[in-house]
């Protein structure tokens, strides 16, 4: 790590820009809570800044030893519009009434636009978030440890499918609907991430403070949308200004449920590729579990195709097209001599052929309904046929 302290992070041609040195120097945070939605705040550094409300919760429900119990009343509260189940303790069912409540400046008329956006570039948006985003999240170290070292590092089809069900909730046509999930998944998740924060400082394995700050949840929020605009504006996606902005928004809903104080949330594109500049470069760097963390995904994703003496070639050519060499050499993702070359022609190729058809009737929604079957496809694979659901750990890897 000590001689990437002043590499330069590459974009590669069809790489990802990262316009900063790789530094692990601790700088001020200087990002303007002026450009958050919230419009104002304090500058203090998310880097010392946890989860309040989440925190003290998931400690409790730990140390007291009811975890299991809390898992199984919960298991079946799957539904936005799902009272909060019975039985809980009291500091948690509290937590879950305040917890649920989507932000006073949401905007459904900008969710719907957001799932309509959504029903048209699916295929883009899955393969950026979950091919893209896991191999940045990889050679992210402090994300890279947390996963590695908690209990979901001993098991990743597990934890990639649970995670997964995130990510797929918040991309859905109903999310933030009543009939939908995405304030259920976000708020479970909220708690797990609280019990990670608890359980691993109690690792003799654990050697890097408190996990999961703030800043940490921002590094990792802008793995997808500002990653994902960001790709998509490379390879001359038209996109229209209403539904770019609706796109941001469901994220920034999401991050609001999720934990991350509005004073830190981009209010604008321009306010999140200034504060992913600040931030994702510094943040980013090789480790030994990232490496192998990467080996264990992409593994995963070329089992889901065939023959597999193709798919891994195919899949590491992939990823490192979708991330650049920089992010793909962190990640040890080998190079592909016959599928990098191809896929770099092919896919912008494919790009032009399928925008030409997205204008014409009933292709949007055929396109969906085919991103659907892929996006229902790799949790069927991941999760082995088994219902699977969001649960709080009890203890670490």
């Amino acid at each position: 790590m000590a001689e990437l302290s002043r590499r330069t992070v590459l974009a590669g041609a069809a790489g990802f820009a990262l316009p900063a040195a790789f530094s692990r120097d601790v700088s001020p945070w200087t990002w303007s809570p002026a450009g958050s939605v919230a419009g104002a705040g304090d500058v203090i550094d998310p880097r010392q800044v946890w989860d309040i409300a989440a925190d003290p919760v998931s400690a409790e429900l730990l140390d007291s030893g009811v975890v299991p119990e809390v898992n199984r009343i919960l298991w079946d509260w799957t539904r936005n519009d799902q009272p909060t189940p019975a039985g809980l303790p009291r500091y948690l069912y509290d937590f879950i009434e305040s917890a649920r409540q989507m932000p006073a400046w949401a905007d459904t008329a900008k969710l719907e636009r957001a799932a309509r956006f959504n029903k048209s570039r699916g295929l883009y948006l899955n393969l950026l978030n979950g091919v893209g985003g896991g191999m940045l999240s990889t050679a992210i170290p402090k994300e890279a440890w947390s996963v590695y070292y908690s209990k979901g590092g001993a098991d990743m089809e597990d934890r990639v499918a649970k995670t997964s069900l995130l990510g797929f909730s918040v991309g859905s046509l109903n999310a933030f609907r009543p009939d939908g999930d995405c304030v259920v998944q976000a708020v479970k998740t909220r708690l797990v991430h609280a019990a990670v924060r608890h359980l691993l400082q109690q690792s003799p394995h654990w050697k890097w403070g408190v996990p999961i700050s703030q800043e940490d949840m921002l590094v990792t929020w802008h793995t997808l949308p500002t990653y994902a605009m960001r790709k998509m504006r490379d390879w001359q996606i038209p996109i229209s200004a209403a539904d770019s902005q609706a796109y941001l928004h469901v994220w920034q809903v999401t991050a609001h449920l999720l934990g991350i104080r509005d004073e830190y949330v981009p209010a604008t594109w321009a306010a999140a590729n200034s504060q992913s500049d600040q931030i994702l470069p510094p943040n980013m760097g090789p480790t030994r579990e990232g490496v192998e963390l990467t080996d264990i995904l992409l593994g995963q994703l070329a089992e889901q195709t065939s023959p597999a003496s193709v798919s891994r070639p195919l899949v590491n050519a992939l990823a490192r097209y979708l991330v650049g060499d920089q992010v793909a050499d962190w990640d040890g993702i080998r190079r592909e001599p016959v599928w990098g070359p191809l896929i770099a022609t092919a896919w912008p190729a494919l790009i032009r052929f399928r925008e030409g058809l997205i204008p014409l009737p009933l292709v949007p929604e055929a396109a969906w309904v085919l991103d659907e079957a892929a996006r229902q496809y790799i949790l069927l694979f991941l999760t082995k046929g088994r219902e699977t659901k969001i649960t709080i750990p009890t203890s670490n890897r």
